[in-house]
């Protein structure tokens, strides 16, 4: 099949861009990777990007097609050659672009060293004996250790593009797959590290790390993890995790957010009366429901319901959040016997 291709090349030397058009001839099978490989054994040997494994295990050739992070070996290309569509291939973001496609993981692997990616089990000697646990114990993890490292969350990260010091989607999934870890002993100076002004509470919450992950890590995910488990734990200390208590309460009270008590009860009073102007602003365009009396959701009960049954099982912190993944993944993925 001919197949054309755009690809965006970064000169290091020159600090150009350039935007070039490639058409070869590859095999109806063939992968992204393969047609990189094919231009740059046929047509430009100076094109650069990185592979290795080929079977998307190694998380070598993240890079971008038409703007989203994937990984080169797993987009095959026949499907877009039959529609007829010439994508653009480019380097991936929130990363300095070494070259062509090549980009710079210092920043990557700085954040990832900043998790302390390694179990603190505690112990002063290596015991004889071997520890087991149980696949429930190991189950809060699963996700997380899937993670290969290719950085195409970190490409898409909203908070990153704003924020480079934002610890990152990758960093903080692999945060959590040791925060999660039963044999950990070291959790809550963990958490209290990852609650840092760039930590956990600096993500937005736009999704797009899950939506780009080629593992399914769903970094998202694992980012509330931590926020669950923090105020678990009583570190509430940011602005975000008073914002998510808040949040609940006012859910499990009226089944509303009750916007009008949201900074007072997360920013303080003082804070409340420096915004007075623009609250009568809102309230003169009818944006501020009167807060007494309070406005009750229909069926509350249900919310409320759902809250005692969370904790009555002892589901408090991410143990709640994995039950709820386990239940989509039963709906996304019903098996022959499952009645969903």
């Amino acid at each position: 099949m001919d197949v054309a291709l755009k690809i965006w090349r970064f000169d290091p030397e020159t600090g150009e861009r350039a935007l070039k058009h490639y058409n070869v001839e590859a095999p109806e099978w063939a992968c992204l990777l393969d047609v990189l490989d094919i231009v740059k054994d046929q047509v430009d040997g100076t094109l650069g990007f990185r592979k290795s494994c080929r079977m998307m295990i190694c998380g070598s050739c993240g890079m971008r097609m038409d703007g989203r992070a994937i990984l080169a070996c797993k987009e095959r290309m026949k499907p877009i050659v039959e529609r007829g569509h010439v994508p653009v291939i480019s380097a991936m973001g929130n990363m300095p672009v070494l070259k062509d496609l090549v980009v710079d993981m210092t920043p990557f692997w700085t954040k990832i060293r900043r998790m302390k990616p390694w179990l603190d089990t505690g112990y002063e000697e290596i015991p004889e004996r071997e520890f087991r646990h149980t696949q429930e114990e190991m189950n809060p993890i699963h996700k997380e250790s899937l993670c290969i490292m290719c950085g195409c969350c970190v490409s898409e990260c909203n908070s990153m593009e704003s924020d480079p010091e934002f610890f990152g989607p990758a960093a903080l999934a692999k945060g959590f797959r040791f925060v999660g870890d039963p044999r950990e002993r070291a959790q809550v100076e963990r958490l209290e590290s990852y609650n840092d002004e760039h930590g956990i509470w600096d993500c937005t919450r736009c999704y797009f790390c899950n939506e780009r992950c080629p593992k399914g890590v769903d970094p998202r995910d694992a980012i509330a993890k931590l926020g669950a488990e923090s105020i678990k734990e009583g570190i509430d200390r940011d602005l975000g995790a008073k914002h998510a208590k808040w949040f609940v309460h006012s859910a499990k009270t009226t089944g509303w957010l009750r916007e009008t008590e949201l900074v007072p009860k997360t920013q303080g009073v003082v804070s409340a009366i420096k915004q007075t102007k623009f609250a009568i602003s809102l309230a003169k365009h009818g944006k501020v429901p009167p807060p007494v009396p309070p406005h009750v959701a229909d069926r509350v009960q249900e919310a409320r319901g759902l809250h005692e049954l969370v904790h009555s099982q002892g589901r408090a912190g991410a143990a709640g959040i994995v039950q709820g993944e386990k239940a989509l993944s039963r709906i996304e993925h019903p098996s022959d016997g499952d009645g969903a």
